[in-house]
């Protein structure tokens, strides 16, 4: 019983199903992980009587046929969670409790699961290392001087740590992605609308996008099945049939198409990276899969693009946190005026400073056409250079990040450095493409590198089929000593 927590979700979900082990006694083993955990930094907030309730009161009325039977699960701190904190990582919502429920939260518990806490972040989703949150970095199991990546940090931390069997994240420009391959677990972005966004604190209204982080790819497919579903409170939720990814899950690729983007080899990658992507086209091409070399000529103006976009929107987004109806009020400021700027620069940290100011400059008069008009023109050029390929393809290969975990601290004081990070993740976001990160193997350190397949709009279950063909032969194995218990 004591190894059960380094389990797949879908193991532990058999042996609840067989009464190996009680939901209650489940619990107990990742409130003792979590406890020994705390020099990870990964949860902000823990809900630990909460989830003992809920799991004896599965243990006393069990429903097997949920989805997630009496499964605790932590999720990141972007999630409105009724009475419980939500802070977004940032002290200008340090005093935040919605008295509401997220709309994917929500999906989850009526699945079986209930909440053991929430999960440390980038400020506002603003990072690709978990540096930037007014609660400290989160460490990287793998290594106690490593970022877990960002935003989801804290997610990714704690599920390879062992501190939840699965968890959610979001991602806005790679943020659930990054994460995962930097710490040797699964992550995925839905398509665009697939999971609702209400009652997840704004970034970039028009790229976040909630998705599942997980240790299998049949973990992913479960979580996925969970928390997707039409909300008619977004109006960019997708109105479509709910699938059952996890029921459908096939390993055979034969004769499926898989693209190779020639843009996607930048200058000075790793050579660890080109090796793992051959790694990867070898797999797959041994499976009976065919590659096809493909262009995507507008992905290298992606990343400006996304950091004109994204800016602006969080420039909009943000303007909501004043000081008036709820979050962090300074108490400094003769006037309405001065209480507003003091609250703002008080309570908003550097990163999130620079991404408004950004974002203000480009929509400002006289800047909104020559940036923001423009960036908005290249991100459907963008789409197109996708649409194009999935005439010729099923789906598109490429690497996840261009490079394993950094150091903590190494590029904090380098904002254009950190935002190279994203540099492969950013373009599925912007298209609103469905992307999944898979753990494929180790660099000479022995920490993870991750490899991403793109797939067409609402096509998850093929790039969850290709993910779980992958993964039976890839032979990837995270080494994690757990130093920190």
């Amino acid at each position: 019983m004591n190894d059960i927590t380094n389990q797949s979700l879908t193991e532990i979900i058999k042996k609840i199903k067989t009464k190996e082990i009680s939901s209650t006694d489940l619990t107990k083993l990742y409130i003792n992980n979590i406890e020994k955990g705390k020099k990870l930094n990964a949860f902000v907030t823990t809900t630990f009587e909460h989830a003992l309730k809920k799991a004896k009161e599965f243990d006393d009325k069990p429903n097997l046929e949920y989805l997630l039977p009496g499964i605790p699960l932590g999720v990141k701190d972007l999630f409105c969670t009724a009475n419980v904190k939500t802070t977004a990582g940032s002290n200008i919502l340090n005093n935040f409790v919605p008295t509401y429920e997220s709309t994917v939260t929500k999906n989850l518990w009526n699945c079986g699961a209930f909440l053991l806490g929430k999960l440390n972040c980038d400020e506002f989703a603003m990072g690709s290392s978990n540096e930037t949150s007014f609660f400290g970095n989160v460490i990287n199991p793998v290594g106690d001087k490593l970022v877990p990546g960002g935003s989801s940090g804290g997610s990714s931390s704690a599920l390879a740590a062992d501190l939840t069997p699965a968890t959610i994240g979001t991602d806005t420009g790679g943020s659930i992605r990054q994460p995962a391959s930097f710490t040797g677990t699964v992550g995925l972005k839905p398509t665009y609308g697939l999971c609702s966004r209400w009652g997840i604190v704004a970034f970039a209204s028009s790229l976040d996008q909630a998705g599942p982080m997980t240790k299998t790819v049949t973990d992913c497919a479960i979580m996925l099945e969970a928390m997707s579903g039409f909300d008619e409170k977004d109006s960019t939720s997708i109105n479509k049939k709910k699938e059952t990814y996890s029921k459908n899950l096939k390993d055979n690729v034969k004769g499926l198409k898989i693209g190779v983007p020639k843009e996607y080899r930048v200058d000075n990658m790793p050579k660890e990276i080109d090796e793992l992507w051959n790694k990867g086209k070898k797999i797959l091409k041994d499976l009976g899969a065919q590659l096809i070399d493909i262009s995507l000529p507008h992905t290298k103006y992606a990343l400006p693009t996304y950091y004109i976009v994204a800016p602006a929107e969080a420039s909009s987004n943000l303007a909501r946190y004043d000081g008036v109806r709820y979050g962090y009020r300074s108490q400094k400021g003769k006037d309405l005026i001065e209480m507003y700027e003091n609250t703002r620069s008080e309570g908003f940290g550097d990163e999130v400073k620079r991404r408004i100011l950004i974002g203000t400059y480009v929509l400002s008069s006289g800047y909104y056409d020559a940036y923001y008009l423009k960036a908005q023109k290249v991100r459907q050029l963008i789409k197109r250079d996708f649409d194009d390929s999935f005439l010729k393809v099923d789906a598109i290969l490429t690497p996840s990040t261009p490079s394993s975990a950094f150091k903590i601290g190494e590029k904090a004081k380098d904002p254009v450095s950190m935002y190279l990070n994203d540099i492969f993740t950013v373009p599925a976001n912007l298209a609103g493409l469905p992307a999944l990160s898979l753990p494929a193997g180790l660099d000479k350190q022995g920490h993870p590198l991750g490899l991403q397949l793109i797939g067409k709009a609402l096509d998850e279950q093929n790039i969850l089929n290709i993910g779980y063909a992958f993964e039976k032969n890839c032979g990837f194995k995270n080494q994690i000593n757990k130093w920190w218990a």
